[in-house]
């Protein structure tokens, strides 16, 4: 990784077609179940992501942020079986996301494979919450742990 990288991506095909991946994508209340991260917990309001512009809150658990939290999800990107992405916002600054996104694109193969990637981009964070936080907070190898888990989490819808 370059010293001025500002984002990460990882691609994986996962043996399901985009429609069935899409679902689990957007229901927050599975995304704790592919998240290679190991910081969420649960979602707050489990309705189905729709469209550009909505919110989901999630609960958070990571030490180096004093355990326990909440994240405020800001819908950036929603194209309906080809991406999603979404901007959280801290408890604090709720309505205000920190500038980091994680946004999921996907591309058939063919009826039942689905190329996947994940893109996590903090180019719009600003420089004294970047060298707080340290980023990338999350690393590359957690990101291809995130899509193994996605493969797994949509083997049992």
């Amino acid at each position: 990784m370059s010293q001025n990288q500002t984002s990460l991506t990882v691609t994986r095909t996962i043996d399901a077609p985009a429609k069935d991946i899409f679902e689990v994508l957007t229901l927050p209340a599975r995304h704790h179940e592919f998240d290679g991260s190991g910081m969420v917990r649960s979602a707050e309001n489990t309705e189905r992501i729709t469209k550009s512009g909505e919110k989901f809150v999630m609960n958070m658990h990571a030490e180096m942020n004093g355990g326990d939290y909440v994240m405020h999800n800001h819908v950036t990107a929603f194209d309906e079986n080809k991406m999603i992405g979404w901007q959280p916002a801290q408890e604090k600054n709720k309505d205000e996301p920190g500038g980091w996104e994680w946004l999921y694109e996907l591309k058939p193969v063919d009826a039942d494979s689905t190329e996947v990637s994940l893109t996590y981009d903090w180019s719009k964070v600003d420089e004294k919450l970047a060298k707080e936080v340290g980023f990338p907070a999350v690393p590359e190898e957690k990101l291809e742990e995130s899509l193994n888990l996605l493969a797994g989490a949509v083997v049992k819808n």
